[in-house]
């Protein structure tokens, strides 16, 4: 299913399925942690890697393998590698990418673990961090170093929404011999294609809408070039923070159903963003569907929908932000986002608690921020949901 006359719900649907012996319509789940080999002379080409196959499942499964496939196809790449979280690979990204003395710029509007290993563990081990926001390119641009790497974005930014020119960035990426990974999370390969756009890497935690109901923990590192498949799948299986076939089964699953599932969440946001912007109890509204939106060009640009997140500000701030939380209805108080189901979360004492506060203010992740993860449910009762918990913010 590589070819791209195909529509994405068809894609959907059919990416990454490898026949089976049995002529299963969907991979099974290969439940097992290794795989016999017909002779010891099998076994010793497996491991010259001179011929295809399998030996061990953290090193290639086929049930990991059809995810992956879908996953590369979907967003137009060569190759994908599971991962254990999204963590796990923003980590098998950075460790395949970067070494001693070698610089990266950071968007300051990520998942705060993403700057926090950064500039924990990576810094350690003598990497050069610059957090910035990367929705100024004029920004990115002074930002470069003779040793700069690896450009990360995040786009839309989490949690504020903000967003970068993947193709400006990767212009500039290039002019210097750098690569660009983009965090296509917010979005996925539905509503946004960050290689169409110049982009060398792709990272998504699958957690969120690629698998779609919460019930995954999971990543993935989409490579734009086959040629840097080796290296990357020689980093993962050190590392050995891979994803479970059973897991990976429910990711492909859910993939299924990914191009309905986004049409749904984008209607829901655009009725949400309209309630939330003629409420008065609210300073400001960040969603890219929304002309008002700072980089509303850029983001006609280089998507296709404008995806089921919502940030907002509250008048009265962190006080204002916990008796709405706290009083909601059908909205659930969790973290993690791009479910069927909506969640509302405070980023400040939440996802980005561990970014230090100066940097979190400068990000713009107020104490009265407010993030929302719209699902598929029907609109109505999401707003009258919301209505719920304005009316104890006085």
């Amino acid at each position: 299913m590589n070819d791209d006359s195909y529509g994405m719900g068809t894609k959907c649907v059919h990416s990454g399925i490898k026949d089976d012996p049995t002529g299963a319509v969907v991979t099974p789940i290969y439940q097992t942690s290794t795989f016999k080999f017909r002779d010891t002379e099998h076994g010793a080409r497996l491991f010259k890697g001179e011929e295809q196959g399998y030996i061990y499942t953290r090193m290639r499964n086929p049930t990991i393998e059809a995810m992956e496939d879908a996953i590369a196809n979907l967003e137009g790449g060569a190759k994908a590698i599971g991962c254990a979280s999204g963590m796990a690979a923003i980590n098998l990204l950075f460790s395949s990418t970067l070494t001693a003395g070698d610089h990266i710029i950071c968007s300051e509007a990520v998942y705060g673990p993403t700057i926090s290993i950064l500039q924990t563990l990576f810094a350690k081990y003598g990497v050069e961090v610059s957090i910035i926001d990367t929705s100024d390119v004029s920004l990115v641009k002074s930002a470069i170093r003779n040793n700069t790497k690896l450009i990360f974005i995040e786009t839309p930014g989490n949690p504020s929404l903000i967003i970068s020119d993947i193709q400006a960035i990767s212009e500039i990426a290039s002019s210097i011999n750098a690569k660009l990974a983009v965090d296509n999370t917010f979005m996925s390969p539905i509503l946004q294609q960050p290689f169409k756009f110049g982009a060398d890497y792709v990272i998504h935690s699958l957690t969120k809408f690629l698998n779609g109901h919460a019930d995954v923990i999971g990543g993935v590192v989409v490579l734009k070039k086959e040629s840097e498949y080796i290296h990357f799948r020689k980093m993962s299986n050190l590392i050995g923070g891979v994803i479970d076939p059973f897991n990976a089964f429910l990711v492909h699953r859910g993939i299924k159903t990914l191009h309905i599932r986004m049409q749904r969440h984008c209607e829901n946001a655009e009725k949400i963003s309209t309630y939330l912007k003629n409420n008065p109890k609210v300073i400001w509204v960040h969603y890219p569907g929304d002309k008002n939106h700072p980089q509303y060009e850029i983001a006609r640009k280089q998507m296709t929908g404008f995806g089921g997140m919502i940030a907002f500000e509250l008048k009265g701030g962190l006080e204002a932000g916990k008796k709405l939380m706290d009083n909601v209805k059908v909205w659930q108080l969790a973290v993690s986002l791009g479910g069927v189901e909506s969640l509302i979360q405070h980023p400040a004492t939440m996802t980005h608690a561990s970014v230090p506060k100066e940097l979190r203010e400068k990000a713009k992740i107020t104490d009265g921020l407010v993030r929302l993860s719209v699902g598929i449910e029907d609109a109505d009762d999401l707003i009258n949901g919301l209505e719920s918990g304005f009316r104890h913010i006085t």
